[in-house]
């Protein structure tokens, strides 16, 4: 989808700096991802004490064999 947006020039260029991302297309879709990402992580941790009769789990480890 092709849209026309008005973005603060500083904050764009503060942006490219920061994460060394010259393609503004592409430094547009990160930081989309991100807020996604950002926010469905707030929603799921406010739906965390939602389910209070749930036991803990155990949580493995990256390389963790199942028992």
């Amino acid at each position: 989808m092709k849209i026309t947006v008005d973005i603060d020039d500083e904050l764009l260029e503060q942006a490219q700096i920061i994460t060394d991302i010259t393609s503004k297309p592409e430094l547009i879709r990160r930081a989309l991802r991100a807020l996604v990402e950002k926010e469905s992580a707030w929603q799921l941790a406010k739906m965390g004490g939602s389910q209070p009769h749930l036991k803990p789990f155990t949580r493995r480890r990256f390389g963790d064999e199942p028992d």
